[in-house]
């Protein structure tokens, strides 16, 4: 599966990013909104799984979703927070998005998320 992995902290975007790797995925990062936005673009929105992080700079991730599901309707997209404010945030995106993970969160849990994520995406193609 081709991923875009959006988080403006390095030591979690290293960690999300290697154990996705590891599991067999194609992950492109980016560190924040801005970033994804121009790599979608880039690439016509040609990936299984948009993850990003609700908080961060120049472009939040409640931002990002929206601007990806008007463009790319189809784009699978689980986001990734640590603040309870921001998770209440994106309950607007129900329709939107597969999930909102907790941080701190295991590797099995961003596993599975990611998995079942990319199956849904699967059934519907």
């Amino acid at each position: 599966m081709r991923i875009l992995l959006t988080e403006d902290d390095d030591s979690v975007r290293a960690f999300v990013s290697r154990a996705l790797e590891l599991d067999g995925h194609s992950v492109e990062t980016a560190c924040d909104g801005l970033e994804a936005m121009d790599r979608l673009l880039a690439s016509d929105g040609e990936f299984d799984l948009l993850v990003s992080d609700v908080k961060m700079p120049l472009m939040d991730g409640i931002d990002l979703a929206h601007s990806a599901a008007r463009k790319w309707p189809g784009l699978p997209i689980l986001l990734m927070t640590g603040f309870a404010d921001q998770r209440e945030r994106a309950d607007d995106l129900q329709k939107v998005i597969r999930d909102v993970l907790t941080k701190p969160f295991t590797l099995q849990e961003i596993r599975t998320a990611v998995s079942v994520a990319g199956a849904e995406k699967q059934q519907v193609a």
